[in-house]
C-alpha cells in the first residue's frame, strides 16, 4: 500500500469513527429509528453453499430506481447503517451507485460478500463509491462439498483487500454443525489479524435450526477467536457464550424496529431466518408498526443465533420491556401500539 493510500485510509477511518460516535449517541437518545438494515439488491449467488437458505441461481438484480426508492425511504426513517447483502451483491451491475446513494442519504454503508469477484479495480471502485465496511465469511481452509468459501481460494482476495481497501474489512469464521475441522476457524481468524483486518466468529445451528452446544475443543477455539477480535466493530458478543454452550438467551429482540431485513421484493422481515414476519412492503411500513415491533416479544428469540440482531438489540437492552405478544415463529427457528420512547 502506497503512502498516499495509507494516509487516505487513516483519514477515512477517523471520519468513520466520528460518524459511528454520532450514530451511537443518536441511537441512545431515541428509539424512533432503525439502527441497522440489511437490504437485498440481488438474490442470485455465484456459489451454492449447502447450509445457506438466502440465495437462488436465477433471480435478476433489483432495478436501480427501486433500490434508490428503498434507500431513500430508509433514509427518511433516520436509519443509521445499511448493509448490502444477498445472494451475492457484487453481481448487481449498479452496486457502486447503490452504495453512493446510501452515503448521499447520510447513512453508513456496509457490504457482505463471498469475495470471489473482488479484484484490485473492483476494490478501488468500492473505495470511490464510499463503502465503509465489508465482511467476508470464510468457512474452511480447504473447499469441500458444503462450502467453497475457503481460505485457500480467497487468500489472494484478502491480500488484495489489505493492499487496496480504504474501508474496514472483517473476516468471519464459523464453528458448529457441519464444520468438518474446527481448527480451520482459528487459522482463518489468525490470517485475518495478520493482514490487519478484524475477526469475528459465528456459530452455525444444526440442520433442524436448533442450537447445539460446541464440543470442548470448539469452545476453546471460540474463546481464543473472541480474544483475537477485541478490536472488532462487532464486540457485543456476550450472547454467543450461551449459544456456544447450547443455552437459550434471555433478551429483547428489536427486529422489525431497530433492525430490519428488506428482501429483494421490498418487504420488511424480522431477519433472514424469519422471512414473512411481518412481510410488509417497506413503502407501507409505518412508524407505528416499528414502535409496535419494538415492544413485541419474539417467540424465536431464546434460541436465535443471528448475531447482528443480537448486537443491535444490546443498544436497548436496558429499557422498554416487551409487553406485547404475537411475534413470529417458535423456539426452533434461527433466528406495539404504544410508543417505546416513553420508556427512554
Amino acid at each position: 500500500m502506497t503512502l498516499g493510500k495509507k494516509i487516505r485510509k487513516r483519514m477515512r477511518a477517523a471520519h468513520r469513527k466520528l460518524r459511528e460516535a454520532r450514530m451511537l449517541a443518536k441511537g441512545l437518545l431515541s428509539t424512533r429509528h432503525p439502527l441497522l438494515v440489511h437490504i437485498i439488491p440481488m438474490r442470485r449467488c455465484n456459489l451454492s453453499c449447502t447450509y445457506c437458505n438466502e440465495f437462488d441461481d436465477f433471480s435478476n438484480p433489483v432495478p436501480l430506481d427501486k433500490m434508490f426508492r428503498r434507500i431513500d425511504r430508509l433514509g427518511a426513517m433516520g436509519t443509521a447503517v445499511i448493509t448490502i447483502s444477498g445472494g451475492e451483491p457484487l453481481l448487481h451491475p449498479d452496486l457502486d451507485a447503490i452504495i453512493a446513494r446510501i452515503r448521499t442519504d447520510g447513512i453508513i454503508a456496509g457490504l457482505i460478500t463471498n469475495g470471489y469477484l473482488l479484484v484490485a479495480d473492483r476494490i478501488e471502485r468500492l473505495n470511490r463509491a464510499g463503502l465503509e465496511y465489508l465482511q467476508i465469511s470464510i468457512d474452511n481452509v480447504q473447499p469441500d462439498e458444503v462450502s467453497k468459501k475457503s481460505l485457500k481460494v480467497l487468500d489472494q482476495k484478502l491480500v488484495l483487500l489489505a493492499e487496496h481497501a480504504e474501508f474496514q474489512v472483517n473476516i468471519n469464521s464459523v464453528l458448529g454443525s457441519g464444520v468438518r475441522d474446527p481448527e480451520d476457524a482459528l487459522k482463518i481468524a489468525r490470517r485475518a489479524i495478520e493482514l490487519g483486518f478484524t475477526s469475528t466468529v459465528g456459530i452455525i445451528h444444526d440442520g433442524n435450526g436448533q442450537l447445539q452446544p460446541l464440543g470442548n475443543r470448539e469452545r476453546e477455539i471460540f474463546e481464543e477467536i473472541m480474544s483475537l477480535g477485541k478490536r472488532s466493530f462487532t464486540r457485543i458478543n456476550g450472547f454467543q457464550h450461551n449459544i456456544a454452550a447450547g443455552r437459550e438467551n434471555e433478551w429483547r429482540c428489536r427486529a422489525g424496529s431497530r433492525y430490519l431485513y428488506v428482501c429483494e421484493d421490498g418487504l420488511v422481515h424480522y431477519c433472514s431466518q424469519q422471512r414473512g414476519h411481518p412481510g410488509i412492503p417497506l413503502a407501507e411500513y409505518t412508524d407505528e408498526q416499528r414502535r409496535r415491533e419494538f415492544l413485541t416479544k419474539k417467540g424465536c428469540a431464546p434460541r436465535c443465533t443471528v448475531s447482528c440482531v443480537h448486537q443491535i438489540a444490546a443498544m436497548d437492552a436496558w429499557r422498554a420491556p416487551q409487553t406485547l405478544g404475537g411475534g413470529s415463529a417458535g423456539a426452533g427457528s434461527l433466528v406495539q401500539l404504544s410508543d417505546p420512547t416513553a420508556h427512554d
